[in-house]
């Protein structure tokens, strides 16, 4: 868990909570009243607020949450909350009565502990849990167009392919990051491609891997999903990238975590 993570108060404007996305490595910052929690905003809030509406306050943008925690809830409780509202991240209260916000829980948080408590999972490698069917970016579309099938699809990340090899991921934060979309997603530079702001070389694993590793995979990147490859050309210095692959499937944190509580 993090302790005394970052807030804001309701009547916040909407352009500080974009700036404070966007020199962070946030995915959801709590929206506190009276420091009781009141609601929550994620990226995706963001990316979808419209410029025209830029000026409004955090509580007109914010979503209530799904998913609360408390300090004595069993991680396996938490983590199966987590999975089930299709969130990834909790904030943790002090008690459901005074709401008062002590810190912020992450599937990676999560998944950290349960190695730390050296949990069995129900399968050895990744094999049978990966995704095969894949919804994918070329290195040459448009911010807008990535944004659109990230929201279509209900992913926060998609591998990017160049003639129909693997080359790189783009995710919700690489775009915020950037600054192409800073005035929200009705604003964003349609010059700008997909190649400009992806990272490469991506972390891939292939079948198998172990499902331990690709946990530890996620925690050390911090990444929420790894291309599953085939005939990978590894960067020399960093083993667990790949130059180009065969894309064949990807994994996810709620795939990863899903087996951990089987």
């Amino acid at each position: 868990m993090t302790s005394d993570p970052v807030t804001v108060n309701v009547d916040t404007q909407a352009t500080k909570v974009r700036s404070i996305f966007r020199e962070g490595w946030f995915r959801s910052i709590p929206v506190l009243s009276k420091n009781r929690l009141e609601g929550i905003i994620t990226r995706g809030d963001m990316m979808f607020l419209s410029s025209t509406k830029s000026n409004v306050e955090a509580r007109v943008i914010m979503e209530h949450t799904k998913v609360l925690a408390t300090p004595e809830m069993e991680i396996e409780q938490v983590a199966k909350k987590l999975i089930k509202s299709d969130t990834v991240q909790v904030p943790v209260v002090e008690s459901t009565e005074n709401m008062q916000v002590v810190g912020i829980l992450s599937m990676g948080d999560l998944l950290k502990k349960l190695i730390q408590n050296s949990v069995e999972t129900k399968n050895s490698d990744i094999s049978k849990i990966f995704t095969r069917k894949v919804v994918e970016a070329s290195y040459d579309d448009h911010l807008q167009k990535v944004w659109s099938l990230m929201d279509e699809h209900g992913f926060s990340g998609l591998p990017v392919l160049k003639k129909k090899k693997l080359i790189g991921m783009i995710t919700r934060k690489d775009i915020i990051k950037s600054g192409h979309a800073i005035k929200g997603l009705d604003n964003v530079d349609r010059s700008i491609k997909v190649e400009k702001v992806m990272v490469t070389p991506p972390v891939v694993v292939t079948q198998e891997t172990t499902v331990k590793q690709a946990a530890e995979l996620m925690i050390k990147n911090d990444i929420g999903r790894l291309p599953v490859v085939e005939n990978p050309i590894y960067i020399k210095k960093e083993p667990n990238r790949a130059r180009e692959a065969d894309l064949i499937g990807i994994i996810s944190r709620e795939d990863i975590l899903g087996t951990y509580l089987s």
